[in-house]
C-alpha cells in the first residue's frame, strides 16, 4: 500500500529537483524576487496586557502582510524558512501551475529550516484569496501562519476604500499564552474551537471611513476549525462575491455562512457621521462582535447602485448533461489502519477517510489518487457526508460549480471550498482543465490531518 510507484518516484524526483533549483542562498537571487516572505517565530500582543510567546508567522512579525497582484499578473515571492522545522506555502483558491501549489511531496518537497523557495504565482481569477502552510499545518496555522492574498480586477470597480479582514481564533488562556492546540476527542468530532476570536489579530478592532463612502470589505476565514454565521448590521450593504467568484445577484449581509477556507466580499455604504456598522458572529453563546466600522466626517455621498456587478472570472462552464459522475464518501476511518511517520505534522490518529481510504500523512510516497480525470472533460463530483459533523471540502487548483443539495437550497456559484453539512449530499461540477495532482481535503485542519484528505489527478 505504501510502496512508491515509478510515477510517484518520478514525481518526487521532479519535485525535489524543482525545489533544489529554487533554493537559494541569501543574495542576488533573493533580491531579484518581487517580494521576500520570511517565515519565523515572534512574540505578539493579542490579549490586552499580555504578550503571546511562541507565535509563528509570515513577514517581519505581527499579522502576515496582505499580498496584492493584478489578475493575470505573475508575482515572484521568495519564501525564507527561519523556523526550526519544515514548512511550505499553499496559495488557497488559486488556479495556477501545479508545481507552485505548495503541497509537500505532491507538488514539491518541504522547505527545510534555512532554505528558501521562490514561488511564481499567477491567477486567471480576480478576488479574495489567502495563503497558509500545508506542512506541520495545524501547529503553524494555529500559531499564526495565515495571510491574505488579493487579486485585483484589471479595472477599478469603483470603491472608495478596500479592507481585508483575516478572521480567525487563537487558543489562548487568560494569560495570553497558548493552551493545547487541539484535543483528540474533538478532532474525532467537529474539531477543537478557538478561545479568542480576532480580526487581523485584534479583538474587536475599529476601522474608520468617511460617512457615505463605499467600502469593499473582504472577509476571509482562515481559522482551523470554526464554521460560523456572520452578519453586518448598521449599514446598507450586500455580498458581492463568495470564495473569489462574483455573484450574479448580490445577497443580503444578514446571514453569511462561512467555514474555514471560505471568503466573502461585501459592498458597504458607510452610515452617517458618528454612526457605526458592526460585523457580528452568531454563536451558541450569543452574538459576538468581531469588528466595528465607524463613520468619520463625510467627504462623499455614494450609492451602492454605483457599483456594477463584478466581472465574472474566466472559469469554464461544465457540460453537466454529459459529465461523468464521481462519488466521494466522507466518513470515519476503517479500523486497523495506523498512520505512518510524517515530517509534516500528522497528529498520530486516523479518525477520518474519503471513500474509506484515510490519508496517512505527507510522505515521499503518497497514496494513489482518489480519481483520475481526463484533461478538458466535465465531471460531477458527488460529495456524500456520512458523518454527523460539518466538513468544508476544498479542492486545490480547480474551481467547481455547486449544483444541488439534498438538504437545502444552495447558490449555483463557482467555488473552491464547499461546506458539506452533517449528512448532506451535494453535487458539484467542474471542467478538469488544469493538469496535475490536486489536493482534496476537509479544511477543518484536525480532520485533514487525521485522514480526511487525498488528491485528484488531472492528466
Amino acid at each position: 500500500m505504501f510502496g512508491m510507484s515509478r510515477r510517484e518516484f518520478l514525481l518526487g524526483s521532479a519535485a525535489t529537483a524543482a525545489a533544489s533549483s529554487a533554493t537559494y542562498a541569501l543574495g542576488k537571487s533573493v533580491m531579484s524576487a518581487d517580494m521576500q516572505l520570511p517565515i519565523g517565530y515572534f512574540d505578539h500582543s493579542i490579549v490586552p496586557g499580555t504578550v503571546t510567546e511562541g507565535m509563528m508567522g509570515f513577514g517581519e512579525g505581527g499579522p502576515a502582510p496582505t499580498i496584492r497582484l493584478k489578475q493575470h499578473e505573475t508575482k515572484s515571492i521568495q519564501v525564507i524558512n527561519n523556523l526550526h522545522e519544515a514548512s511550505i506555502v499553499h496559495w488557497h483558491g488559486l488556479r495556477h501551475a501545479n508545481n507552485m501549489d505548495g503541497v509537500p511531496y505532491l507538488t514539491q518537497r518541504p522547505i527545510e529550516f534555512g532554505e528558501t523557495f521562490r514561488y511564481e504565482i499567477q491567477s486567471p481569477d480576480a478576488g479574495t484569496f489567502w495563503y497558509h502552510p500545508h506542512c506541520n499545518t495545524l501547529d503553524q496555522m494555529a500559531r499564526g501562519m495565515t495571510g491574505l492574498l488579493i487579486v485585483d480586477e484589471p479595472e477599478d470597480p469603483g470603491f472608495d476604500h478596500d479592507i481585508a479582514l483575516n478572521i480567525r481564533d487563537f487558543r489562548l488562556g487568560t494569560d495570553g499564552q497558548f493552551v493545547a492546540l487541539y484535543k483528540p476527542r474533538n478532532a474525532a468530532r467537529g474539531g477543537t474551537l478557538g478561545i479568542v476570536s480576532t480580526v487581523n489579530w485584534k479583538i474587536q478592532p475599529t476601522y474608520q471611513f468617511p460617512a457615505g463612502s463605499l467600502v469593499r470589505v473582504r472577509m476571509a476565514v482562515t481559522d482551523v476549525t470554526r464554521v460560523g454565521q456572520y452578519r453586518l448590521e448598521g449599514a446598507n450593504s450586500k455580498v458581492m462575491a463568495l470564495d473569489s467568484h462574483p455573484l450574479i445577484s448580490p445577497t443580503p449581509t444578514t446571514s453569511i455562512l462561512l467555514a474555514p477556507g471560505q471568503r466573502a466580499d461585501l459592498a458597504v455604504k458607510m452610515p452617517e457621521e458618528g454612526e457605526s456598522a458592526k460585523l457580528v458572529l452568531d454563536t451558541l453563546a450569543g452574538p459576538r462582535p468581531m469588528a466595528t466600522f465607524t463613520s468619520t466626517q463625510a467627504t462623499v455621498e455614494r450609492s451602492l447602485h454605483e457599483i456594477a456587478p463584478l466581472p465574472a472570472n474566466p472559469v469554464s462552464e461544465p457540460d453537466v448533461d454529459n459529465a461523468e459522475i464521481l462519488e466521494f464518501v466522507f466518513g470515519w476511518s476503517p479500523d486497523g489502519d495506523e498512520p505512518v511517520a510524517s515530517i509534516c505534522g500528522s497528529l498520530g490518529y486516523t479518525f477520518w477517510s474519503i471513500n474509506r481510504t484515510p490519508w496517512l500523512g505527507d510522505t515521499p510516497g503518497p497514496l494513489d489518487p482518489l480519481a483520475v480525470m481526463k484533461l478538458g472533460k466535465s465531471y460531477i463530483l458527488r460529495l456524500i457526508n456520512n458523518t454527523p459533523n460539518d466538513h468544508p471540502i476544498h479542492l486545490h487548483g480547480l474551481a467547481f460549480k455547486q449544483l444541488r443539495s439534498d438538504k437545502r437550497d444552495i447558490p449555483n456559484v463557482f467555488t473552491d471550498t464547499a461546506l458539506l453539512l452533517s449528512g448532506e449530499t451535494m453535487d458539484v461540477a467542474l471542467v478538469a482543465d488544469n493538469p496535475g495532482d490536486w489536493a482534496f481535503h476537509c479544511h477543518v485542519i484536525e480532520h485533514q490531518k487525521t485522514g480526511l484528505a487525498g488528491y485528484l489527478r488531472v492528466e
